[in-house]
């Protein structure tokens, strides 16, 4: 059907187009993604105002539909804060900035994150969670173990705990795109909002 591939191209490029602005808020994208932003737009209304009589065809376009004016208002919401000079990420970013830059000049304020044995919980409830998702998702897990996991996990959080200054590191476990992932949250100390 040629409507449905329509479909699927539309939403292989809303995916992109959320990409690129996560991208452009995060400060790795010098620009915001305005082409990519009216060609979905456009797309969006050539196919609003063309007859879909396929009912599961009609229900995707319009769940597509809702996803797009979401992604839209978070957009114009964020851009709207980033004008105004409240966008979180910003605020810290910039409050990091003059505290390296201020800690160049004499001795730093903030004592340097606890090592890792002091604070660093079992990570056995993220290992058991993720072993099960990747069970689920068909992943193979033959070659990570428990102990390879935790050397893994260990490095990060004191990498993140060092990026930050927070006194902690949480880690979730999330299935995207059809695979595990990890998450790493800062808790404690100076936070990033992300």
């Amino acid at each position: 059907m040629p409507f449905e591939d329509d479909l699927q191209a539309l939403e292989t490029k809303l995916k992109q187009l959320k990409l690129d602005y996560e991208q452009y808020f995060l400060g790795s994208r010098p620009r915001e993604p305005a082409q990519g932003r009216s060609e979905v737009q456009k797309l969006f209304t050539i196919y609003q105002n063309t007859p879909i009589q396929n009912t599961a065809l009609r229900f995707r376009f319009n769940s597509l539909c809702a996803r797009y004016f979401a992604l839209r208002r978070q957009w114009d919401q964020v851009l709207r804060q980033i004008e105004e000079g409240t966008y979180s990420r910003h605020i810290f970013k910039a409050n990091l900035h003059d505290k390296i830059r201020s800690g160049k000049g004499g001795a730093r304020s903030a004592a340097p994150p606890p090592p890792a044995a002091d604070v660093m919980p079992n990570f056995k409830g993220v290992y058991e969670e993720y072993l099960a998702a990747c069970r689920n998702t068909g992943e193979d897990t033959r070659s990570l173990t428990r102990e390879r996991m935790d050397k893994v996990l260990t490095g990060q959080a004191d990498a993140i705990r060092k990026q930050y200054g927070c006194e902690d590191v949480r880690f979730r476990v999330v299935v995207e795109g059809g695979k595990a992932r990890l998450k790493a949250t800062p808790v404690g100390g100076r936070r990033s909002s992300a």
